[in-house]
C-alpha cells in the first residue's frame, strides 16, 4: 500500500475541491472534434445523394429511366405526325424533318434534367474513379450528348429547329438505367434475387433496343426512298431477324441497306454473348438449385434435408420412407447440400415421381443466405444427417453440431431431427427435438443379438414402413416360410388414444395384461405399451398392476393402424361386467391380413375348457426339479377326478396382489453359488447397482450387475498374465458359460453400450456370458475405468485376420462373435468396396469355425448377399431373383429375404436412418426403440428378452395359448417368434464331397426331433440350435463316394505290389502318404490348421469340433403372428417382461392393489441392490 501511495501524484494547486464540484477546471482543456469532415464537400454530398444512399439513388435512376422511355415515345409521336410528300429521291428528307413547335418545346424541356445530371456525374467522377477523359469517352455519355446537345443548339439557333436528332438512341440509355435500377433495388430492399432474373431482363431489353433502333433507323432513312411507315419498318425487321425474308418490303436506298447490314452484324455479335451468359447462369443455377420461393413456402408444406455429401442410397432411403406415409404426399423436400449434385442423384431427381416433389439447393447450412433460400423459417422440419463415410468421424460430428446450431439460431421454431455418430457428442445437440446416435443404437442392437437372436432384424422391420406390401405380395413365392415371414414383416408400431379406440376402448378400467391378451385374441393386435396423459414417458408392458385409463395413449403392433382397418362382426360385442374376463360364447373376429382362427384354436385360446391331460403331475414335477419354477409347466391336478383345473388360467381383469413367485425376478437363484471370479483368485462379490463411471456425458443410467470392487486394469487383459491372475487364454479361466467376442478397431465409447445391456440386472447371473473385446490397439485409461466395474469383461489386443489372436481370445469356446465394421475401411475408391475386408475376414471365420455364430456389421446393406457365400448355390440365386422382384415393386427392404438378414446375422447401420425419418410422423419410435434395446431404463417400463420353446412346452400348441399362459402367470407380453428350420437346400456340384472321410466328417449324427430337452425354461438367452442330417439322406451321394474310394484303394494297392526291396517299401510309404493327403478334404485341412496353431500357442485342442455344418438351416422372424400359429421345437419367443421393481402395485392408482411382496422381501431387495 505504501508503494501504491507513492506512485499516485498529488493534484495541482489549481484543482481545488470547489473546481472539481463546479467543473470550471474542465472549460480550459475541452476541445471539440468533428468527424467525417471529408463528407461535407460538394463532391461527397453528390456521391451520398446519387450513389451511397440506396433509396435516393433508386429514385433518381427510376426517374431517369422514365425520362428516357418518355423521350422514345415522343420520337414515335413525331414520326407519326411527319408526312413527307416527296415522291422522288431527296436526301434532304434524311437531314430535315417536320417537328411541330409544341413537340419541340416538350422535347427541349424534357432533355434539360438528364443533361444537367450527366454533366454533374461525369465531371465530378462519380461513376468511375478515373480522369475526365475516361468519363467523356464512355458510351452512355456519348449517346447522351448525341441526343441532347443538338436540342440545346436548336434553342440558340431557331433555324435548326427541324434538324433530325436520333432521339430513338435513348432506348439504350433506358436499358442502362434499367440495369442500374435493378441493382439499386436489390440494395434498397436488402434482398438478393436470382442472377438468372437479371440476365433475362438484360437479354429482353437488348432485343427490344436492337429492334427499336433498327425500326426507327430504317423508317427514317427510307423517307428518302420508299417512304415506309413505322409499322412497315416493324414488319420488315421482324421478318428479317426471324430469317424468314418474304421480300415484299425491302429497303431501296443504300444508307438504309447499310444500316440493315450493320444491325445484322451487331445482332450476331451481341445476342450470342447474351445467350452465352444466360446459358452459363442456367447451368450454374442447375448446380446450385436456385431458390425455394416464399410463396410456395407459405402455401405449401416442405421439409429441409441438410447433408454434407448426398449419396444415392441415402437419398432413396429418405424419399421412400418419408413419402411412405399417406399424409406426407403433399409435402416437398428441399435438399441443402454444399457439394455439387451427383450424376446418379441428378438422374433420380429427373424421374417424374420425384421431380415435382424434391428440390436440390447447393449451399451451406452455416450461411443465412442459403437458409433463406431454403425457407428454413417456414419449414415443417429440418433433418441434419452426418456423413458416416467421413475419414474422421469426430470431425463429421462437429460439422453436424455446427449445422444444428446454425439452423436453431436462424429458425428457432423449426423442429430439428439430428443424426450424430459418436455418443460423446450427443449432449451438444440435446436441444434438438429428436436425436439418433448411431453408435449407441448399433452396439446395443449387436449386444441384444447375442442373447435375443435376430434383434437387429426385429427392430429393422418394426421401424420400416411396409405400406401393406407384405399382404398383397405374400403369395408370390413358392416357399412357405417366404409367405409367412413376408406377411408378418408388414407389422409396425402404431398409437391411438384409448377412449377413441375400437381395439382397446372396452378395456378401460382393466389391467394392462388383460387388455393386451384380449385385444390380441379378438383383433390380432399386440398391445406393448402405454403413456399417461400427464407424462411424456412411454412404459413398455407396465405389468398387470397398471390400470388402463381413458386418456392413455396405447402403443400396439399391427399391420395397419386402426383408422385404416375394417371390422367384421358376427355377434354383438361382449360385456366385461362381472364375468372376470370369461366369455360364454365363441365370437367371430377378423384378423387384418391373417387367416381366420379354426374352431379348435378358438376353443383352446378361451381358457375355459377342461382338458384331460395324462400324467401331468409327474411331468410338471420333473420340470420343476430341472429348472426351478417353470412358467409353462402343466398345472397340477386335484385329488378327485371331478376337480380338474383348466389347462391355462384366465387372465384377470384386475390384480389384487402379486403373490406369484414368478414375479420375483430380483431374487437371483444363483446368489449362493460361487462367483466365477473366485475361480481365478479374485474374491470380489457381485452387487446390483448403477455404473459409477460413464465414458461420456448423456448415457442413461441402467441398473446392472457390478463388482463390489473394481478389477485392476492389468486383470482386464486376457492374453497377458499378471500377479493377480496367472492365465493367458480363455480356457484357463474355466467359465461356465460360453464367450461373446467383439472384434472392433478401437475401444470407442460406443462399446460401453454393448456391455450395459448384457449386464442388466434382470438377466440371471448364471446366464451371463463373458465378454471379450478383440481390439487392434490398447484402450485408453478412461475406457478401462468405465468397464472395470462390470464382471467378466476382458479385452485382448489383436486382429480378426490373425488366427493366433482369435485362438488366444477363446474363439473355440465362444458362442457368438460380433464383427464390427472398421471405421478406417468405410472409405474406398469404389463405394461398395468398403466392406471387402470385413466380408473376406468373416468368410474365413465361417470356414474355420463353422459352429460359431457370427454377427457382422456392414457399411452397405447390398453387400449382405456375400455373407457365407457359396459358389453355384441355386437357392441363393433364387433369392437374388426374388430381391430383384422386390426392387421392381418398390419395396423399402429389398434384401429382407436374404438368409443372413432374415436370421439376424448381418446388420448395417444405414438401416437405422429410417428411424429418424419415421419419427417425423411417429415421434415415439425413438423412445420405444431405446426402451427395447435397453438404452433407456424408465421406471415401470419392461424390457426385451427371449424364451426358448423346448419339447416339454409343446403342450401349449399355439401362439395364442402361449400369449394367455404368459399373461396369466408372469405378465409377459410376447411380440414375435424367432424360428429355425432345417431346410433341404439343393446340392450343387461344388458342395459334393469326393471321399468317404469327407462325407462322414462333415455330417453330424441325427437325433430324434423330439428327444432334446432344455435345461432352463425361462431364459433371456438362447443357445445355438444344432440340427444334423443322416447319411441316408443322400443315398446316391453315398454310393458314388464309396465307388470313388474303392477305385483309389485299388490304384494304391497295385502301385504298392509292384515295388520290391527296400526302395519299394519307401516308395510304398510315400505313395500312402500322398494318397492320405489327397483324400483329405478341405474341412479336414482347416481343422488340422487350427489344431496345429493351438498346439503351437500352447493351447489344448480338446473340445474343438470344427465339423459342425450349419449350412442346411435357415432362421427368420415372425412379428406378431396370428394366434393360431403352431409353436415348433426350438422356437425363440420375444417377450416384453414387466419391470420387476414396479410389480408392487401403486397405492395412488384408481383401484388399490394389495402388496404381493412382503415388507421383509422388499427390504432384502433393497439391500441386495447397490445404488
Amino acid at each position: 500500500m505504501v508503494e501504491l501511495e507513492k506512485e499516485v501524484l498529488p493534484l495541482p494547486p489549481r484543482y481545488r475541491f470547489r473546481d472539481l464540484l463546479l467543473g470550471d477546471w474542465q472549460s480550459d482543456d475541452r476541445v471539440q472534434v468533428e468527424f467525417y469532415v471529408n463528407e461535407n464537400t460538394f463532391k461527397e454530398r453528390l456521391k451520398l445523394f446519387f450513389i451511397k444512399n440506396q433509396r435516393s439513388s433508386l429514385r433518381v435512376r427510376m426517374f431517369n429511366f422514365a425520362l428516357k422511355v418518355l423521350s422514345c415515345l415522343l420520337y414515335i409521336v413525331r414520326v407519326l405526325l411527319d408526312n413527307p410528300q416527296e415522291e422522288r429521291q431527296d436526301w434532304k428528307l434524311i437531314i430535315w424533318v417536320d417537328r411541330p413547335l409544341p413537340l419541340w418545346a416538350l422535347q427541349v424541356r424534357h432533355i434539360s434534367t438528364p443533361l444537367r445530371r450527366t454533366f454533374l456525374t461525369s465531371l465530378c467522377g462519380l461513376c468511375f474513379q478515373g480522369n475526365v477523359w475516361e468519363q467523356v469517352l464512355r458510351v452512355p455519355f456519348i449517346l447522351e450528348m448525341i441526343s441532347t446537345v443538338p436540342f440545346m443548339i436548336t434553342v440558340i439557333l431557331p433555324s435548326f429547329r427541324n434538324l433530325f436528332i436520333p432521339v430513338f438512341l435513348n432506348c439504350w440509355l433506358a436499358k442502362h438505367a434499367l440495369e442500374n435500377m435493378i441493382n439499386d433495388l436489390h440494395r434498397a430492399i436488402q434482398r438478393t434475387h436470382s442472377a438468372m432474373f437479371n440476365q433475362v431482363v438484360i437479354l429482353i431489353s437488348t432485343l427490344v433496343c436492337l429492334m427499336f433502333t433498327c425500326i426507327c433507323g430504317i423508317q427514317h432513312l427510307e423517307r428518302a426512298g420508299n417512304n415506309l411507315t413505322l409499322f412497315d419498318s416493324l414488319y420488315f425487321c421482324v421478318v428479317t431477324f426471324s430469317t424468314v425474308g418474304f421480300g415484299d418490303v425491302t429497303p431501296q436506298i443504300w444508307p438504309s441497306q447499310l444500316l440493315v447490314v450493320i444491325m445484322i452484324f451487331v445482332a450476331l455479335i451481341v445476342l450470342p454473348i447474351q445467350f452465352e451468359q444466360l446459358a452459363f447462369l442456367w447451368m450454374e443455377r442447375q448446380k446450385s438449385g436456385g431458390n425455394y420461393s416464399r410463396y410456395r413456402a407459405q402455401t405449401e408444406k416442405h421439409v429441409v434435408l441438410c447433408v454434407s455429401c448426398l449419396k444415392i442410397d441415402l437419398l432413396m432411403d429418405f424419399l421412400n420412407e418419408f413419402f411412405a406415409h399417406p399424409r406426407l404426399q403433399d409435402y416437398y423436400v428441399v435438399i441443402l447440400c454444399p457439394a455439387e449434385m451427383d450424376v446418379q442423384v441428378r438422374r433420380v431427381l429427373h424421374v417424374p415421381l420425384w421431380a415435382q416433389r424434391v428440390i436440390y439447393l447447393q449451399g451451406s447450412a452455416l450461411k443465412d443466405q442459403d437458409l433463406m433460400r431454403a425457407k428454413m423459417d417456414d419449414a415443417e422440419a429440418c433433418f441434419i444427417l452426418s456423413n458416416r463415410f467421413e475419414v474422421d468421424r469426430i470431425a463429421a460430428d462437429h460439422q453436424t453440431i455446427l449445422r444444428a446450431w446454425a439452423v436453431k439460431d436462424f429458425a428457432p421454431n423449426c423442429p430439428l431431427y439430428v443424426q450424430i455418430l459418436k455418443p460423446e457428442n450427443k449432449f451438444h445437440v440435446k436441444f434438438a427435438d429428436h436425436v439418433v446416435c448411431e453408435e449407441e443404437f448399433k452396439y446395443a442392437m449387436l449386444a441384444l443379438n447375442c442373447v435375443c437372436p435376430g434383434t437387429s432384424t426385429l427392430i429393422t422391420l418394426l421401424i420400416h414402413s411396409s405400406r401393406g406390401h407384405g399382404l398383397c405380395c405374400g403369395a408370390s413365392s413358392s416357399d412357405q416360410w417366404h409367405r409367412t415371414y413376408r406377411r408378418c414383416s408388414a407389422n409396425e408400431v402404431h398409437h391411438i388414444r384409448l377412449e377413441e379406440s375400437k381395439f382397446f376402448g372396452e378395456y378401460q378400467g382393466k389391467s394392462f395384461t388383460f387388455a393386451s391378451f384380449h385385444a390380441h385374441k379378438k383383433y390380432g393386435v399386440c398391445l406393448i405399451g402405454v403413456r399417461r396423459l400427464d407424462t411424456t414417458n412411454i412404459l413398455l408392458n407396465p405389468g398387470p398392476c397398471h390400470i388402463m385409463g381413458a386418456s392413455d395413449t396405447c402403443f400396439y403392433i399391427n399391420i395397419s393402424k386402426e383408422e385404416n382397418s375394417a371390422f367384421v362382426r358376427g355377434q354383438r360385442e361382449p360385456s366385461w361386467g362381472g364375468t372376470g374376463g370369461n366369455t360364454r360364447g365363441v365370437q367371430q373376429s377378423i384378423y387384418h391380413g391373417l387367416t381366420r382362427l379354426p374352431v379348435h384354436s378358438i376353443i383352446a385360446s378361451m381358457g375355459t375348457v377342461a382338458i384331460d391331460l395324462q400324467d401331468s403331475t409327474s411331468r410338471s414335477s420333473s420340470r420343476t426339479e430341472m429348472g426351478g419354477v417353470n412358467t409353462l409347466a402343466l398345472p397340477a391336478m386335484g385329488d378327485s377326478a371331478e376337480e380338474r383345473r383348466h389347462s391355462i388360467a384366465p387372465v384377470l381383469e384386475l390384480v389384487d396382489g402379486v403373490n406369484n413367485p414368478t414375479f420375483d425376478l430380483l431374487g437371483d437363484q444363483s446368489e449362493d453359488e460361487g462367483d466365477p471370479a473366485t475361480n481365478f483368485g479374485l474374491c470380489s462379490r457381485w452387487v446390483k447397482g448403477y455404473p459409477l463411471n460413464s465414458p461420456y456425458i448423456g448415457s442413461s443410467p441402467t441398473l446392472c450387475h457390478l463388482l463390489q470392487e473394481k478389477m485392476p486394469f492389468c486383470c482386464l487383459r486376457m492374453d497377458k498374465a499378471c500377479h493377480h491372475i496367472p492365465f493367458e487364454d480363455a480356457r484357463s479361466y474355466g467359465f461356465k458359460t460360453k464367450l461373446i467376442i467383439v472384434s472392433a478397431e478401437s475401444a470407442g465409447n460406443g462399446l460401453y453400450n454393448f456391455i450395459v445391456p448384457l449386464r442388466a440386472y434382470y438377466r440371471p447371473r448364471k446366464e451371463l456370458n463373458p465378454i471379450v473385446l478383440l481390439l487392434e490397439s490398447i484402450p485408453e485409461a478412461d475406457f478401462l475405468e468405465a468397464i472395470c466395474w462390470f464382471p467378466m469383461v476382458f479385452y485382448t489386443v489383436g486382429s480378426i485376420d490373425n488366427l493366433d489372436s482369435l485362438l488366444r481370445c477363446g474363439v473355440t469356446f465362444a458362442d457368438t462373435m460380433v464383427v464390427v465394421d472398421k471405421e478406417s475401411s468405410m472409405i474406398a475408391e469404389e463405394d461398395y468396396m468398403a466392406d471387402a475386408k470385413t466380408i473376406v475376414n468373416v468368410q474365413t471365420l465361417f470356414r474355420l469355425f463353422p459352429a460359431l455364430s457370427i454377427i457382422t456389421e456392414l457399411t452397405h446393406p447390398a453387400n449382405m448377399r456375400f455373407m457365407q457365400f457359396k459358389v453355384k448355390d441355386h437357392y441363393s440365386l433364387a433369392l437374388s431373383k426374388l430381391e430383384k422382384k422386390e426392387r421392381e415393386k418398390g419395396s423399402n427392404l429389398v434384401f429382407m429375404f436374404r438368409l443372413p438378414f432374415a436370421a439376424g446375422k448381418v446388420f448395417s447401420v444405414s438401416m437405422l436412418d429410417t428411424l429418424l425419418y419415421q419419427s417425423f410422423v411417429k415421434d415415439y419410435m425413438i423412445s420405444i426403440s431405446r426402451l427395447l434395446l435397453g438404452l433407456d431404463s424408465m421406471p415401470g417400463s419392461g424390457f426385451l428378452c427371449a424364451m426358448k420353446i423346448t419339447e416339454d412346452d409343446l403342450w401349449i400348441r399355439t401362439y395364442g395359448r402361449l400369449y394367455q399362459k404368459l399373461c396369466s402367470s408372469t405378465g409377459d407380453i410376447p411380440i414375435g417368434i424367432y424360428r429355425t428350420e432345417a431346410h433341404k437346400l439343393p446340392v450343387s456340384e461344388s458342395q459334393v464331397s469326393i471321399t468317404v472321410e469327407d462325407y462322414e466328417d462333415t455330417r453330424e449324427p441325427r437325433e430324434p426331433l423330439l428327444s432334446r430337452t432344455g435345461a432352463h425354461r425361462n431364459s433371456t438367452s438362447s443357445e445355438p440350435i444344432s440340427t444334423s442330417s443322416h447319411s441316408s439322406d443322400h443315398p446316391l451321394l453315398r454310393r458314388k463316394s464309396m465307388q470313388w474310394a474303392r477305385r483309389l484303394s485299388r490304384k494304391g494297392g497295385r502301385g504298392s505290389s509292384g515295388a520290391k526291396g527296400g526302395p519299394g517299401s519307401a516308395a510304398e510309404r510315400i505313395t500312402q502318404q500322398r494318397l492320405t493327403l489327397f483324400r483329405r478334404s478341405e474341412r479336414q485341412e482347416l481343422n488340422a490348421l487350427v489344431r496345429t496353431r493351438m498346439k503351437h500357442l500352447g493351447l489344448s485342442p480338446t473340445g474343438f469340433n470344427g465339423m459342425t455344418d450349419q449350412g442346411n438351416r435357415l432362421s427368420y422372424i415372425l412379428i406378431n403372428p396370428s394366434p393360431d400359429t403352431r409353436l415348433e421345437l426350438h422356437d425363440v419367443v420375444y417377450l416384453i417382461r414387466p419391470d420387476p421393481l414396479s410389480l408392487v402395485p401403486n397405492q395412488g392408482s384408481s383401484r388399490k392393489c394389495s402388496a404381493g411382496l412382503s415388507e421383509s422381501h422388499r427390504f432384502n431387495t433393497q439391500d441386495s441392490t447397490h445404488l
